[in-house]
């Protein structure tokens, strides 16, 4: 069974000048504003298509990690990833970098770094990002 997921935004105005909004509308989520402005120097209010791409690959790897270490007989009681992707205005997006902080039980720090590593590699959104750096930080708590 295939899963396909939308979201749609809306622009108006120039690209400096103008803004959009994004509703995903698979998960009925939104709006969320998007401009220039934010994804050229950042913004704390406005959410940039980077942002959006981080969320997706925090998340994926995530799961990918999760379902790893359960395959591996050695369940995560928690992991917590933040990716950071990096937009250079005229270059464009250059890198994701995954931190990933886990608590897994009976878990050799050997082990954690392979399946953090296969999990990086296996992870869907990090084949569609293979075209940009992808680094991983992983610390077993």
């Amino acid at each position: 069974m295939s899963v396909t997921s939308e979201a749609t935004t809306t622009w108006s105005g120039s690209l400096t000048d103008g803004s959009g909004e994004i509703a995903l509308e698979s998960s009925n989520q939104g709006p969320f504003a998007v401009n220039w402005k934010a994804r050229s120097e950042g913004s704390d209010a406005v959410t940039t298509p980077e942002e959006l791409i981080a969320a997706a690959h925090s998340s994926c790897f995530s799961m990918a990690f999760s379902h790893a270490l359960t395959e591996n007989g050695t369940p995560p009681q928690s992991i917590e990833t933040t990716a950071s992707v990096t937009f250079v205005p005229g270059t464009g997006i250059t890198g994701s970098h995954l931190n990933v902080n886990a608590v897994v039980p009976g878990l050799s720090a050997e082990d954690f770094d392979r399946l953090a590593a296969e999990a990086k590699a296996g992870c869907p959104v990090s084949q569609a990002l293979s075209g940009i750096e992808i680094t991983l930080e992983a610390t077993l708590a």
